[in-house]
């Protein structure tokens, strides 16, 4: 399989585990790898077909880039966008003292835009009403049994996402055996059937974008939020409906949990940045106080 390679000199340092980890779900995350050799490995679907990209950072900063099969040349196109130079934190202001000091311990923290709408999805459906061990589960076995092996000499196991054609055709056994519920999965269903609509909203951005994501059925604001950070790296699509966010914009900024009401009037300042404002607090180690059990892990292959 022939090889394409491009080297990438960008004018900010680069922090490319950080720009990435939004990208990752979990240490086995199957699509995306950093392997001993300090080299990052991501396989995906692309407009053209699935592709393997292989990034490795030199000393003087430049990024050398190689990628294989019928995607390579659109992976290799959106880099910059990957690698965060698309995004643009212009006229960002910290209204409160706590997201200065997180600003300033973070400053390498760039906004990744892969331009993929589909590879974002399907984990972002599968995060729906879950803990993270569930889905990250879910993701997994899907990716081991629907998604193809990744192009080019890829390390072992690394898979490209099942496509939208792989997902029509999971049966509901198989559904069941990845732990998938029939919420979840006619969701992944009908997104699926349009798929290549789908694609459009990373090039309307912004709500235009997270607006066509809404109009599938069982997409709502929070799924429509985790694509559209992923997919076009918009700085204003905060997660409302999570289970942790609010209380982590709440107790860094005011000492006390707040309601998705009460967090968007509190970060209302920031717009159009707010999901920056989250951003910063997460890199910063800010979380929610536990006070309870843990969500309880459910099992839908036992059930």
């Amino acid at each position: 399989m022939p090889e394409v390679s491009r080297s990438l000199t960008l004018p900010f340092p680069l922090d490319i585990r950080g720009v990435l980890a939004p990208l990752r779900r979990g240490r086995g995350d199957p699509c995306l790898r950093h392997d001993e050799g300090g080299r990052t490995w991501v396989a995906a679907n692309t407009p053209d077909g699935p592709g393997t990209l292989v990034l490795r950072v030199r000393g003087d900063g430049t990024v050398e880039a190689r990628a294989w099969g019928d995607g390579a040349g659109f992976l290799l196109d959106g880099l910059p966008a990957l690698l965060g130079a698309a995004d643009d934190d212009t006229g960002f202001v910290a209204h409160h003292d706590v997201v200065a000091e997180a600003r300033r311990r973070s400053p390498l923290l760039r906004l990744t835009s892969t331009g993929r709408v589909w590879d974002a999805l399907v984990p972002a459906v599968l995060e729906q009403k879950v803990t993270t061990h569930e889905a990250r589960r879910s993701w997994r076995e899907l990716c081991r049994w629907f998604g193809e092996p990744a192009p080019g000499p890829a390390p072992a196991g690394l898979r490209v996402p099942p496509s939208a054609a792989a997902i029509r055709s999971v049966t509901e056994w198989q559904w069941h055996r990845a732990g998938v519920d029939l919420r979840r999965r006619t969701t992944l269903v009908a997104a699926a059937r349009v798929a290549s609509r789908l694609e459009r909203a990373a090039a309307l951005r912004g709500e235009r974008g997270r607006a066509l994501l809404r109009a599938v059925p069982g997409i709502g604001v929070w799924t429509a939020a985790e694509i559209a950070q992923r997919a076009w790296g918009d700085p204003d699509a905060v997660s409302f409906g999570d289970f942790h966010v609010p209380s982590i914009v709440g107790y860094a900024l005011l000492g006390r949990p707040l309601d998705d009401e009460g967090m968007a009037e509190v970060l209302a300042p920031y717009a159009p940045q707010r999901q920056r404002v989250v951003r910063y607090l997460e890199a910063a180690g800010h979380t929610r106080p536990r006070f309870g059990p843990r969500y309880p892990v459910r099992d839908y292959r036992a059930m």
